[in-house]
Formats: structure tokens, sequence, C-alpha cells
């Protein structure tokens, strides 16, 4: 390709890219990275508003690299939401990842990003699951029931054949059933269980994952069972009281979480009531915020639930979205796959 020309890959073609990729591999690949300090995180930019509806409207700006080996990866991911898209018949979120060319700093690249993000956020859920979730399982919790939650569905059967029976809640009634119907349709050997309460739906299996819009923190430490493993992957849904009761927390980057106070957990750890020093944390008897990389590292050790539950909360790093979408990127060019346009 010329210096100012770039490649333009819709998703169709990203996810013919990724039939041959692991997910999985490339995203925990990038945790160890960013663990061992071979990635660049800046700040988001971060942007909201009320639409004409009165609805909450964002624009998340992500700029992030890692280094892997020899190899290094430069891009940005746009992701714009908002949570009356769905009413309109499109997804709630959706944008763009754009990478650049190491050298001339030029963006080479740009992948339609909703469906590589839904593909990061689940794989990372597969990944932290299959490491500190119950040893066997086979029914599964799903609170929220859009985009990415079909996402996980897939993810799961793909990693976790052995779960035959998914609970599902959505706060729009309409939403879960129209969800339970398309998964049926797309895994016929799949049961799907409706609920119309979300305590019901959170207390229904030992693996939960939270994958709503919600603004205000409702999961009470109750609500799960013994030998709960929850994956909350959203922003508000556990109480910070769930947090402090949980037998481990971990996180996937310490400071981006505790930095953001628009996140339940980053407020509680702000308060002091979770930390991330082991000392700090015996010393004052509050809870300790585990570092997921470490444990991929093999510096850490795996804490699975036992007589409680334990709780994964990632801040969701823009360095995944720049990985996976560097592994299309190189599919697509050996295939001469994607629009190349000519910018000048």
């Amino acid at each position: 390709m010329k210096p100012e020309q770039i490649r333009i890959i819709d998703r169709a073609t990203a996810i013919h890219c990724l039939a041959e990729i692991d997910p999985v591999e490339v995203v925990e690949s990038a945790v160890r990275a960013h663990t061992e300090g071979a990635s660049d995180l800046p700040a988001e930019g971060y942007m909201e508003w009320k639409n004409r509806s009165g609805a909450y409207t964002r624009s998340v700006a992500m700029l992030g690299s890692i280094r892997c080996g020899q190899d290094s990866a430069y891009g940005m991911k746009l992701i714009n939401a908002s949570v009356t898209n769905p009413a309109l018949g499109i997804e709630r979120a959706g944008g763009f990842t754009v990478l650049f060319d190491p050298e001339t700093a030029r963006p080479v690249t740009l992948i339609e990003a909703g469906h590589v993000s839904a593909l990061r956020t689940s794989a990372y859920t597969m990944s932290t699951l299959r490491t500190l979730g119950p040893p066997a399982f086979d029914a599964v919790s799903i609170v929220g029931c859009g985009t990415i939650a079909a996402m996980h569905v897939r993810q799961l059967r793909r990693y976790f054949p052995s779960v035959q029976e998914v609970h599902v809640f959505d706060i729009d009634p309409a939403r879960t059933s129209a969800f339970a119907r398309n998964v049926t349709a797309e895994f016929a050997d799949l049961t799907v269980v409706e609920h119309d309460d979300v305590r019901s739906c959170v207390g229904a299996s030992r693996v939960v994952i939270t994958l709503t819009v919600s603004s205000e923190p409702y999961i009470e430490p109750d609500w799960l069972r013994q030998g709960t493993f929850a994956a909350h992957v959203s922003l508000d849904d556990l109480l910070p009281s769930t947090f402090t009761a949980a037998e481990a927390l971990y996180v996937d980057d310490v400071d981006l979480v505790r930095d953001n106070p628009r996140r339940v957990l980053g407020a509680v750890m702000q308060a002091g009531d979770v930390v991330a020093d082991a000392d700090e944390a015996a010393a004052g008897g509050r809870a300790l915020a585990r570092v997921y990389g470490d444990v991929l590292l093999g510096r850490g050790a795996a804490i699975r639930p036992g007589s409680g539950f334990v709780v994964s909360n990632p801040f969701g790093m823009a360095i995944l979205d720049v990985a996976l979408c560097q592994e299309i990127s190189v599919r697509a060019q050996a295939t001469n796959l994607g629009v190349v346009v000519d910018l000048l």
C-alpha cells in the first residue's frame, strides 16, 4: 500500500479473517504483555450528551499500543452508543478501530469495531472463567440481553461445550424473549430459561455474567450462590458490599479501574474500601484487588470460588481491540481483502 492509502475492513470481512484466530489466545497474550509493561494506554476521551429522546448517548475514544516480541501495534478505538438505538433496530454501540503505521504514524487500516469489541469482551470473560471459574458447570446466568450477550453465548458454546442451560434476564421483557428465541434458533440443543426478575436469574447458576447499561448497582452479596464466579462486565451492577464480600476480586488494570469513578468499583477503590496492596488489605481488613495478568504470568494464584464467590471486573482495555484488529489486518493484507482507499 502507498503511504496515503487506508484499507477499510467491514464486519463481514473481519468475521472472515477471525475464523482463523483464537480470540482468547490473542486477548491473553495482550493481557500478559500489558501486565509486563509492554503496552501504552493513554487516558480515554469521553463525551456524553442527551439525544432528542433525552437518552444517554456517548462517544469514547481509546488509544493504545501493544508490543508482543518484535511486533508492535498502534491504534485507536472509537466506539459510540445510545441507549435508544435498539429501538431503532440498530445495535446500541458502533464505531471503528484505526491501526497506525509504526514508522509513519499514518492510519493504514480501519476496521468495523462493534463485532470486534463484543468479541474481545467475551474472550476476556472466557479466559477468566476457565482460569477462575468453578471447575465444572453446565449452566450460566446472563443479565442483559443485547449484542454482547449474544456474543458471550457463542463463545460459551465454543470454549465450554458442557454448558447446556442459559438463564437470561433483561429489564425489557420483550428483549429477554427475543434473545431467548434467537439463542434457541442458533443453538437448538441449548436450553434457555427466561426470568422475570433479576434476582432469580442471578441465583439460578454458579456463573453470572452482567452485560447491562445499568447506572445504579443492585446485586447484593447474598444473591450469589456459594461457589459462584461473577463476571462484572458492565459498569454498575454489583453493589459496593458485593465487591468487598468477594473471596477474591480480579481486575485487568488497577489504575484504570480505580481512576474512573463513573464505575462503581472505581468509586469503591477511591473510597479506600478496596485496595491493590496485599499488606495494606491485610492490615486494614479491606478487600484486595488482584491483577488477572499476574495469574496468566504465573505470578499470582488463581483463586476459584469456594464457600463464597469470586468477581472479575475488567476495565475493558483498548489494547485488546488493537491486538485483535492487528491479527485481522495481517490476514486481510495477505489475502488482499477489504477496500483500499486513496486519502490524497
